[in-house]
């Protein structure tokens, strides 16, 4: 969590939480808050639109909290609503943890049921091809055809027929 909302969950200005860090900057280590470098910290303000430098705006980069630095900031505020502000903090912070916990077992669960299934439902999966596949047309024959007739002897008189009349 950055130190500027920090700041505003505990009820106090950012310049005296970083100050109240870094008198007591032992109870800190890298693990429990860092500081942003430069490309973070403009990402970070192009994010959450805040305020020009030189107009007002930040001074210093800003520091970042971790789970445990968020408890650590308790000791250091020490007042009733860093307290109150910290176990909610805390237990946002559980609710968060399960509900990745739970998303993963999902996703696994998912996984492995997409894998029995594709074993089970393969030939389904293949007759649905088969069935959705656009049907073939029939198409009729290109050239040619002769007449196809039951008796041979029909076709031969209609030639004589034809023979007889052109004379």
């Amino acid at each position: 969590m950055v130190d500027s909302d920090l700041a505003d969950l505990y009820g106090v200005t950012t310049k005296q939480l970083n100050q109240q860090v870094r008198r007591n900057r032992k109870r800190f280590p890298a693990d429990f808050m860092f500081q942003l470098d430069a490309a973070e910290s403009r990402s970070l303000r192009s994010q959450i639109v805040t305020s020009n430098d030189g107009r007002g705006g930040r001074r210093y980069l800003p520091l970042v909290f971790t789970e445990q630095g968020v408890a650590m900031l308790s000791s250091v505020l020490n007042s009733e609503r860093s307290i109150e502000v910290n176990i909610a903090i805390m237990r946002a912070f559980v609710r968060l943890r399960v509900m990745l916990a739970e998303h993963r077992d999902l996703a696994a669960k998912v996984t492995t049921l997409e894998k029995d299934c594709a074993v089970r439902f393969q030939a389904v999966f293949q007759a649905i091809r088969r069935l959705s596949a656009p049907p073939v047309p029939k198409r009729k024959p290109i050239g040619f055809l002769p007449a196809t007739s039951s008796s041979p002897s029909s076709s031969g008189r209609a030639l004589a027929a034809g023979s007889g009349r052109s004379s």
